[in-house]
């Protein structure tokens, strides 16, 4: 029988929280991202470049290093064909794939609230200008 470590509880406003740090990581858009096309292929596997293609915008080095703190937090499993030149396949454990559906969530409020935001956006532009000339 295997035990979980037993959950601590964080101070979010703590710097130093375990947990804010955690957030910090996995609130990004490309961990985000990284997490959805994974999901998308759950249980199956995604090559390095298949990934890359799949996330427009994101570049080779900030993808190599989303993936090796998701790979470092467990949230997805990384595995190296011995060929020339290396093959890297990245899959979600099933602690990522637990994260898919909140991270699902985010993205579907984004969506449905982004008219509302950028209306909010669009009055706080115009207040500012005509501060500036007020």
């Amino acid at each position: 029988m295997t035990t979980r470590p037993a959950r601590a509880k964080g101070d979010l406003f703590d710097p130093a929280c375990p947990t804010r740090q955690l957030l910090d990581r996995i609130g990004t858009k490309w961990t985000s991202m990284a997490i959805k096309v994974l999901a998308g292929t759950a249980p199956g596997e995604v090559r390095f470049a298949d990934l890359r293609r799949q996330m427009p915008g994101v570049s080779q080095k900030m993808l190599s290093v989303t993936l090796r703190s998701l790979v470092q937090d467990g949230l997805v499993a990384r595995r190296v064909e011995p060929t020339v030149p290396p093959r890297v396949h990245y899959r979600l454990t099933d602690l990522g794939l637990s994260l898919e559906t909140p991270l699902a969530a985010l993205r579907a409020w984004a969506e449905e609230h982004m008219a509302e935001i950028d209306h909010a956006n669009a009055i706080a532009r115009a207040g500012a200008v005509d501060s500036e000339f007020g």
